[in-house]
């Protein structure tokens, strides 16, 4: 059976909701060993071995910055995030390996590995073979359902020192927004507005509507753009990529580069003017009108509905 590594993303001590979507397709292809670096990797162990690590190589070493561990395994698995990018790129780099970048998916066949990667914004999808062992993927967060199927891991120490020559890019500053309520990826209602909302100060209506169904707000790359809200809650190809049992498009039009980063929704909700947008054929429910009257109503109703 193969061996597949999951590096299991750490930041500010807290394990990254990634890495346990990853570890639910690792299970599929083979035995899992996941890697956890820095402040809190021996706290994420007992997690990770509940989604199906057999055994966690850890080192918390707060100045770690690069995956040295000999890579006994037949696939590394990494998420589409900025730590993992970095750390992928380099293991391959020093392998000498190539590199699958924003996959979707991942399958065993043949004795090796292929995965699938969107292009045109998620219209089109390449199957990717990887040639040679371990094969290096890096995966779109929100490409793999969360569930919990394992026991306890074995805990490893990776003894490892650093030098002075891994410690030339530091972190200066982390910020954290404190606007917002719900994280937008991990959100299990999401609303996002598109320039059918007519400007900024029509935002505040989504942000009712998303407090009252517990949810986040989210907008499209247009939006972004003309400086509406913060890229932060972009949704799309060069956003965030969500997957929360209700999305609610309002203003939307649907262009492919916003689609791809919410295709994955369970229930897919659409409000807009335009009957023909092409978000209305890809969604379960189509609402033509005015947004900015019926979310209004939809937030009364909704909060009616609470008591």
């Amino acid at each position: 059976m193969a061996k597949v590594w999951v590096y299991a993303e750490m930041s500010g001590g807290k394990l990254q909701s990634t890495a346990l979507e990853l570890m639910a397709k690792a299970r599929e292809l083979g035995d899992v060993e996941a890697i956890a670096l820095g402040t809190g990797a021996k706290a994420a162990a007992e997690t990770l071995g509940k989604h199906g690590a057999k055994v966690v190589h850890v080192n918390e070493d707060k100045a770690f910055d690069d995956f040295i561990a000999e890579p006994a395994a037949d696939l590394l698995m990494f998420a589409f995030m900025p730590d993992s990018r970095d750390v992928a790129g380099r293991v391959a780099a020093r392998l000498h390996k190539g590199l699958i970048s924003n996959a979707s998916d991942v399958t065993a066949q043949d004795g090796g590995f292929v995965a699938k990667v969107p292009y045109f914004g998620g219209a089109k999808v390449a199957s990717m073979r990887a040639n040679s062992k371990p094969a290096i993927v890096l995966v779109r967060p929100k490409s793999f359902e969360v569930s919990e199927k394992g026991g306890s891991a074995e805990v490893k120490d990776l003894a490892v020192t650093i030098d002075e020559g891994s410690k030339r890019a530091k972190i200066v500053q982390r910020v954290t927004e404190a606007s917002e309520k719900v994280k937008l990826e991990d959100a299990k209602v999401v609303i996002s507005g598109g320039r059918g909302m007519g400007g900024p100060d029509n935002f505040p209506l989504l942000e009712a509507l998303a407090n009252a169904l517990g949810g986040a707000v989210g907008a499209s790359r247009a939006v972004v753009d003309a400086g509406w809200v913060p890229y932060s809650m972009q949704v799309g190809q060069t956003g965030k990529s969500v997957r929360p049992g209700v999305y609610i498009a309002v203003g939307i039009s649907g262009a492919m580069q916003h689609t791809v980063g919410m295709k994955a929704s369970k229930v897919i909700i659409a409000i807009n003017k335009d009957a023909e947008a092409p978000i209305m054929k890809m969604a379960d429910l189509g609402v033509v009108g005015d947004a900015l009257k019926i979310v209004p109503a939809l937030t009364a109703a909704v909060k009616a509905k609470k008591g």
